[in-house]
């Protein structure tokens, strides 16, 4: 922990998780413990070391500001508007982050829909509203990202859930059955789901033999 911090690079983690009690997608947020901006809910964020790579970066952030490990991130993009940051021009490369066991958090841990977040500080309204495309884009498209968010087994219901949240329109069932069924290294599980009236359900499952490595995204 002896390195010094750099003057012009921070990396802030937009973590997610899935809820399936309340049906979204929601984003981990706490309030920052020193100025600017103390007592105000932010998105978990540190300022790059020498020598760091960004996903260290960005799992470092969600450890020490949400109290949680991940288990996937990856390189959204960067947001360099000079007065971003009242201590001087700073750039920050935005991450996405999913929680892993996000139900351990901390208490002081909060977690918000998409479309209902609080203000917070900095530009990290501005941030997620920009990056909330990219998020879409890489659904059912970046296996790593969306193996994070789904879990290894899921039911169609929850990538109804999971589309809608992040996309904020509901999908077409037969349109996103087709395209669960094109997604590499996914197929249907020999499992069933319960659903109401005891009905059985299909059971999405990823194949851990077809599975990609680390997003290759991740500098």
């Amino acid at each position: 922990m002896g390195r010094q911090p750099t003057s012009a690079v921070s990396v802030d983690a937009i973590t997610l998780r899935y809820n399936n009690e309340t049906r979204q997608v929601e984003i981990g947020v706490s309030k920052r413990m020193s100025e600017p901006y103390i007592d105000q809910l932010a998105l978990p964020g540190v300022t790059l070391w020498e020598g760091e790579r960004l996903a260290e970066a960005a799992e470092r952030a969600v450890q020490t500001k949400l109290g949680l490990g991940v288990r996937g991130l990856g390189q959204l993009t960067v947001f360099d508007e000079p007065h971003r940051d009242p201590r001087g021009q700073t750039l920050s490369v935005a991450m996405w982050a999913v929680a892993d066991h996000p139900a351990d958090a901390p208490d002081y841990v909060q977690w918000h829909p998409i479309d209902d977040l609080p203000p917070l500080a900095f530009d990290h309204n501005r941030m997620v509203d920009s990056c909330r495309p990219l998020l879409v884009d890489r659904l059912w498209r970046d296996l790593t990202f969306t193996r994070a968010l789904t879990g290894p087994t899921f039911p169609v219901s929850a990538a109804v859930a999971i589309t809608r949240s992040l996309t904020g329109t509901s999908p077409d069932r037969g349109n996103l059955n087709r395209r669960l069924a094109s997604v590499r290294g996914l197929g249907i599980s020999h499992k069933r789901v319960v659903l109401g009236r005891g009905r059985p359900g299909t059971l999405w499952e990823w194949q851990s033999t077809h599975m990609e490595p680390e997003s290759a995204d991740i500098a």
